[in-house]
């Protein structure tokens, strides 16, 4: 009961942001900007909630930080002078600015970083937690979380440009659907630093209890319901297959992995006297 006011207090200082922007952007755009912020301010949220309760407080506002920051930092400097993604300015789809860049785009930012996170812990170790790990294990485990990032991207890029025009690019000639090669350069970059300053600087240790499944669920949804936007909107309609198989696999592998972590899955009886070698911890 003591911590009730502070929840009330905290559900305040969020609700109140959230619902300036949505005014702001009905105000500065239509239906689809309203969506798409709403949207992205409601997979923001979950992930918030999921992170809190799965990475713990401290945790879940390092790597929000984290995220937030670097996606802001990175999109400003590349919608100001070319880095990382190319060159390219923003449009008013997306709503609400903070400089250069439209206020969800560091919140989606957030969202992909830890859902990423999430399934590869999924993916590697069979826990949507994992404990500190080496150097080396961290640099690996980063690469993977921001090609799982990055899948998203794939089918999302075009989409973005060509379909609800939220950014103009200055070179629209590449070889993906006319994005150049350079922007998934930048956004291996971008994801893979924020989940490696996450994990070397930021993450805590493993919680003592289990957390609830239906917290894990949160990121693996949402980056489901992400695939399953572009396989049904996805446009060039080539991308609508792209991103099912992309982000469909890693998905799938985490969702396995989620199995195993619950008990569902388990090695055949003829293994379970064998003794489990971990090539990965046994290098350290």
């Amino acid at each position: 009961m003591p911590r009730l006011p502070h929840r009330r207090l905290s559900i305040a200082a969020a609700t109140l942001p959230a619902a300036c922007l949505l005014v702001l952007a009905a105000r500065s755009g239509g239906a689809i900007t309203v969506f798409l912020v709403a949207s992205s301010l409601l997979m923001a949220g979950c992930c918030w909630v999921s992170a809190t309760r799965l990475l713990g407080g401290a945790a879940a506002l390092r790597l929000a930080a984290i995220a937030t920051g670097t996606g802001w930092l990175a999109e400003q400097l590349g919608s100001s002078y070319g880095w990382f993604f190319g060159s390219y300015t923003y449009t008013a789809v997306l709503g609400p600015r903070l400089g250069d860049v439209p206020v969800v785009i560091p919140l989606m930012w957030f969202a992909l970083a830890y859902s990423g996170h999430v399934i590869t812990n999924l993916i590697v170790w069979q826990d949507p937690v994992d404990a500190p790990e080496p150097l080396r294990h961290d640099v690996l485990t980063s690469l993977l979380g921001a090609m799982v990032v990055t899948c998203y991207d794939l089918g999302g890029d075009p989409y973005m440009v060509y379909v609800l025009k939220a950014w103009i690019m200055a070179k629209k000639d590449g070889w993906w659907f006319g994005e150049t090669l350079q922007g998934f350069v930048g956004w291996m970059t971008v994801s893979f630093t924020i989940l490696f300053a996450f994990r070397r600087l930021a993450r805590a240790p493993a919680p003592a209890a289990a957390p609830a499944a239906r917290r894990v669920l949160v990121p693996l949804g949402v980056y489901g319901f992400l695939m399953v936007y572009l396989m049904l909107l996805g446009a060039p309609v080539e991308t609508r297959t792209i991103a099912l198989f992309a982000m469909g696999f890693p998905l799938f592998a985490a969702t396995l992995g989620l199995l195993r972590w619950l008990g569902v899955l388990a090695r055949p009886a003829t293994l379970t006297n064998t003794p489990a070698i971990d090539p990965l911890r046994e290098a350290a």
